[in-house]
């Protein structure tokens, strides 16, 4: 297996059984979208909308919840993945990719201003996630934001989502 996808649940009364194997799901094909072969490390975290809003005002002193925050473990070059820009774990021999954290509260509410399922929406922004770890952005709306855009449309199409939502702005 290429990666090796940590999955850990904090928060009380947090549903989606299905979770776990949809997360898992989506960093899996969006690094074989991406090009990753060498073996890499994913942690995932999900959780609720406290726990975000803490990790989002503690990490980017913006105190409000967000859907999905992504901590990149070295700075890529979008659609270029350079393994010896990341660290190895000594304990796997696995090269070290990031984190992210997902709140499952937006994951169902966005699912529902959407029109779509909960297991797509939570799809959709561990690939957006993945796609940060691996160095793409969109903070502005130009040419790289629309390069994003254009991944992950075709990771969630090759995930068989690709015509459940409207695309983002």
């Amino acid at each position: 297996m290429i990666a090796e996808i940590t999955v850990t649940r904090t928060g009380p009364g947090l549903g989606m059984p299905q979770a776990y194997r949809s997360v898992k799901k989506a960093v899996r094909e969006a690094l074989q979208a991406e090009g990753v072969t060498t073996p890499v490390s994913v942690s995932v975290l999900l959780t609720d909308d406290a726990h975000i809003r803490e990790l989002n005002r503690d990490f980017r002193d913006i105190d409000r919840p967000t859907d999905v925050l992504s901590f990149p473990a070295s700075e890529q070059i979008p659609g270029a993945f350079d393994p010896d820009l990341c660290d190895e774990d000594p304990e796997t021999g696995r090269l070290l990719l990031g984190d992210m954290a997902l709140s499952l509260e937006r994951v169902e509410s966005q699912a529902a201003e959407y029109g779509h399922s909960t297991e797509r929406e939570l799809m959709y922004l561990t690939v957006h996630s993945v796609l940060h770890l691996l160095g793409y952005d969109h903070t502005d709306e130009g040419p790289e934001k629309a390069r994003m855009r254009e991944r992950e449309k075709l990771i969630m199409t090759r995930l068989g989502r690709g015509k459940e939502r409207e695309d983002r702005d």
